[in-house]
């Protein structure tokens, strides 16, 4: 029998923030915002714009009975975000009151949002490149669908990782035209922690859902298609196969929702294949082309979040300044209770 595990809320919320947060510096470069579970750390500041921190307030979790037979329950959470900057000697930093004023307009926005959906996350390859130690893509030219450990893979160039950043028609594409062979890609995609992490990704045991999306299409001497698979683990085979047949872009998806944990490796990693369904002839090519991917992970754990107070609480006995914002967030969950 399986154990329910249900994230941390505290993890829940911080990959929220962090995963949508992008704050514009008024030298139109991106802030370096770090989210984490860690308490405020000074040395930190001299590499970071501004430090967002969340934790649970001191009071406590209430447990509220939705149904007479107390079988149906909410988790109330009361969690605290707070957000810290310091004035910086560098002419392109903002300075520190500015730049916690902007962090603190993004999770005003962000938080409300997504208060529906606080335990989804989508995984894609904006804005990285070969130098990302997360998520990565490679293409290969083969008669059989290696493995993803394989050197066969060779990893795309920063001006290929490019197309693949958004649904634009701007496609990475892979040709072959050796007799049999395929032409794939392999996407990887940073969606579990690694023990001893300092990371926000989720424990794989409380993935509730996977979905998985190609966008592209495939052609060949016989025909268009592309055939989707998922790296499992456990069985350290391709699976889960999904197929399109159209010679135009085309969404096609994989949806996992049954021992998750197996399709992620131990430092957090999950493999999708793509490859053209027919292979070459040896005279016409095998052309597989990508025009996104995009992985979507949702999580057991706080299903509602909200932003319920928020008030300045800057510390100026102290040089450089502490300009901080403190905000409360409301978050729950509802769970069934067996009751014998």
């Amino acid at each position: 029998m399986s154990v329910v595990e249900f994230e941390n809320p505290v993890v829940t919320v911080l990959r929220l923030i962090e995963s949508r947060l992008r704050v514009v510096k008024d030298d139109g470069g991106l802030a370096r915002v770090l989210c984490s579970q860690a308490n405020y750390d000074r040395e930190l500041l001299k590499d970071i714009d501004a430090q967002i921190t969340v934790s649970k307030t001191a009071d406590p979790c209430q447990q509220q009975k939705h149904t007479l037979d107390g079988k149906l329950r909410r988790r109330i959470y009361s969690l605290r975000a707070t957000i810290i900057a310091v004035d910086k000697p560098v002419p392109s930093s903002d300075v520190g009151r500015v730049m916690r004023d902007k962090v603190l307009e993004q999770l005003l926005l962000i938080v409300p949002e997504n208060r529906n959906l606080p335990y989804r996350t989508f995984y894609n390859f904006y804005p990285l490149d070969a130098t990302s130690a997360t998520h990565k893509a490679y293409d290969a030219a083969a008669t059989s669908e290696p493995e993803p450990s394989n050197p066969v893979w060779t990893e795309l160039s920063n001006p290929e990782y490019a197309n693949l950043w958004g649904s634009d028609d701007l496609r990475h594409s892979k040709s072959t035209s050796g007799n049999g062979e395929f032409a794939l890609m392999l996407f990887r995609f940073k969606i579990g922690i690694k023990a001893g992490e300092a990371r926000n990704e989720p424990r794989k045991q409380c993935l509730k859902r996977l979905i998985l999306a190609f966008e592209g299409f495939g052609v060949s001497p016989v025909g268009s298609g592309v055939t989707l698979k998922v790296w499992n683990q456990a069985t350290s085979s391709w699976g889960d196969i999904q197929v399109g047949t159209a010679g135009t872009d085309e969404t096609i998806t994989v949806t996992l929702t049954a021992n998750l944990p197996n399709y992620v490796d131990a430092d957090g990693f999950l493999y999708l294949l793509a490859r053209t369904t027919s292979p070459s002839d040896g005279s016409t090519p095998a052309v597989l082309h990508c025009d996104f991917v995009q992985a979507t992970v949702d999580v057991r754990g706080i299903t509602f979040c909200d932003v319920h107070s928020y008030r300045d609480v800057d510390v100026i006995d102290v040089k450089p300044f502490l300009y901080k914002e403190e905000i409360i967030i409301v978050a729950w969950l509802f769970e069934s209770i067996a009751i014998s």
